[in-house]
């Protein structure tokens, strides 16, 4: 059985933890291990995840047996046009295939809704396998965006997006 809860502040260092196990899976084929340990670094240090947090950026935790498995993280990124963002989903290796990540989507979709958004919004590596799963869950590819990162880095984006 799967749990989701809404993440605290303690629950940081766990996303981080998750973080470091799962991106070496999901990018090692895509993008040098310098890059992943710079934007781990840049994106999933302390202070930036309660920044986010702090924000108004909800992060869900799934978790099996009181192990935590994956996350989510997403947030209202235009009022207007009542946009919000995916900006990470990620599941332990050894979970995938399990429907961990279709459960943390259909809450987020849930949640965003529910909030009265019109459309979610996420970006994706142009060569991630995860392409195959954003796309059966109704999201379109709307741009592509190459978006420098910092220290020689850029990450390689499709930006997809869903109608809710």
């Amino acid at each position: 059985m799967i749990y989701l809860r809404k993440a605290k502040e303690e629950d940081l260092p766990i996303i981080r933890s998750l973080a470091e196990q799962t991106w070496p899976t999901a990018y090692s084929d895509i993008i040098s291990a310098a890059q992943i340990s710079f934007m781990l670094e840049k994106m999933y240090n302390r202070g930036e995840l309660l920044s986010q947090l702090q924000q108004g950026h909800t992060f869900l935790m799934a978790s099996e047996l009181k192990e935590d498995v994956g996350f989510a993280g997403f947030s209202l990124i235009d009022t207007e046009n009542k946009i919000f963002k995916l900006h990470k989903l990620y599941v332990l290796p050894k979970m995938h295939g399990k429907g961990v990540g279709k459960l943390l989507m259909n809450e987020v979709v849930n949640s965003v809704k529910a909030q009265g958004g019109k459309f979610l919004q996420l970006n994706v590596n142009r060569a991630n396998k995860a392409l195959d799963f954003y796309q059966k869950a109704s999201f379109k590819i709307k741009e592509t965006v190459d978006l420098d990162i910092g220290n020689g880095f850029f990450m390689n984006d499709y930006v997809m997006e869903k109608e809710l």
